[in-house]
């Protein structure tokens, strides 16, 4: 993870330097040569995705590309903020590995789970996860494709609803009832982090995908803290931003999900993805930019 990126870009050799000074322990290490089980757990996973996205970014920024504003994906928002200006590097790293901690210990205490629902309306899923119980939407990811999320035995009951239905639904490999109330304490625990990190002026509008707005200023400290509990609105986020102007989308990090799902929401639109120096001569095309 993100090891061919390194090889190939000082900035992003950099970033993982930072991320390495600013955690104490060798991330880069685990992202490039694993073992898979540490780098999946939670204490490393979420620094990771963030350290490989901002360091992408970083890249892309080396070649001349700009955006005309910034938006995430949950734990995207952090990266989101960095590229936007809101906060540094380093207190995003921060932010995320007491964001881990607390997701952890909630996991820990509350076991749940997570199921994506395919094929059915954002109004039929709603009313699935009332009549289950104990289950709520988490991620609005495209239409067709809700993910929800709960404690075990809701969403156990949420996927025999779906089934006798005739509704495809399919258990998510997470042992977390993330993006749902369940999440309570873990964000009252970020938020006493929260309390003490700089949030700078942005030099980019930011969307949330929590609120599905635009947001800057104090207001991020509350909306980051509540995204654990929040479901994730992905596609009314898109949609606000192509109404606002925008017409290509670039996304960031280890993994190609997020293009997917706005090609599913804006057929047609353009979006890349940049997480390994192959990904590089598409988003320069798509910028207007030369490789050289």
């Amino acid at each position: 993870m993100g090891k061919a990126l390194c090889d190939a870009f000082p900035t992003a050799r950099r970033t993982f330097e930072e991320a390495n000074d600013l955690l104490g322990y060798d991330l880069a290490r685990i992202c490039f040569e694993g073992p898979h089980e540490d780098l999946m757990s939670t204490k490393h996973c979420q620094p990771a995705v963030l350290t490989h996205s901002v360091a992408a970014w970083r890249v892309a920024r080396d070649h001349g590309v700009e955006g005309g504003l910034t938006m995430g994906h949950s734990l995207g928002e952090y990266s989101a903020l960095v590229a936007c200006g809101s906060l540094s590097f380093g207190e995003a790293l921060r932010l995320v590995e007491a964001r881990g901690e607390a997701t952890e210990n909630v996991v820990a205490s509350h076991p749940g789970q997570m199921a994506a629902l395919l094929g059915a309306s954002d109004e039929d899923v709603e009313a699935l996860c009332r009549e289950a119980g104990e289950v709520w939407p988490a991620n609005y990811n495209c239409p067709g494709q809700i993910v929800a999320s709960g404690l075990s035995k809701g969403v156990d009951r949420l996927l025999d609803l779906a089934r006798a239905r005739g509704i495809k639904a399919k258990l998510l490999d997470v042992d977390g009832a993330f993006h749902s109330s369940v999440m309570a304490p873990a964000a009252d625990k970020l938020r006493e982090t929260l309390s003490g990190v700089k949030i700078s002026t942005p030099s980019l509008p930011f969307l949330s995908a929590t609120s599905a707005a635009f947001e800057k200023g104090e207001r991020l400290r509350s909306l980051l803290a509540q995204q654990l509990t929040a479901p994730v609105r992905f596609t009314q986020t898109v949609k606000l931003a192509l109404d606002v102007g925008a017409d290509s989308f670039v996304e960031f990090g280890h993994r190609r999900v997020l293009v997917g799902l706005v090609r599913r929401i804006v057929p047609g639109v353009q979006a890349v993805h940049l997480g390994d120096p192959s990904d590089l001569p598409a988003l320069l095309a798509l910028a207007g930019q030369s490789p050289g």
